[in-house]
C-alpha cells in the first residue's frame, strides 16, 4: 500500500499553523476508536515521538503513531476552505463507510 500523502494545499496550511508554534511542532494525525462508524480522525499540534512516522512536505511536518499509520496507509491529507468551514480531510482508501460529517469511518 502507498504511504500517507499530504497535498500541497494541506502542506501550506500546516506550515502556516506550525510557524506560530514552538520549534519542533507538527500536526499529529491520529485514528481513535469512536465516532458513529467505529473510528474517527483526530488532528492535534504535537511534538514528534520516537515511534512516530514523520512526513515532511512543503515546509509542513505531519506525525502519525504506528497504530494509526496502519489505518492511514495509502491515505491523503487535504485541506478544504469551503462555505461550510475550513478543515483538514483524509481521503482513506481503507474506509468502507463513513458518516455524513466525514470524521468517522469503518474498515472491513
Amino acid at each position: 500500500m502507498d504511504p500517507f500523502r499530504v497535498t500541497a494545499r494541506a502542506a501550506a496550511r500546516i506550515a502556516e499553523v506550525i510557524a506560530a508554534q514552538p520549534e519542533g511542532s507538527a500536526l499529529r494525525v491520529a485514528v481513535l476508536a469512536g465516532g458513529c462508524n467505529g473510528f474517527q480522525y483526530r488532528f492535534d499540534l504535537d511534538r514528534v515521538a520516537e515511534e512516530d512516522t514523520v512526513i515532511e512536505h512543503g515546509g509542513a511536518r505531519v506525525v502519525i503513531d504506528p497504530d494509526s499509520f496502519s489505518l492511514l496507509a495509502g491515505s491523503e491529507l487535504d485541506y478544504a476552505d469551503e462555505l461550510m468551514g475550513a478543515h483538514f480531510a483524509v481521503k482513506n482508501p481503507q474506509a468502507r463507510s463513513s458518516c455524513g460529517c466525514g470524521t468517522s469511518f469503518s474498515v472491513d
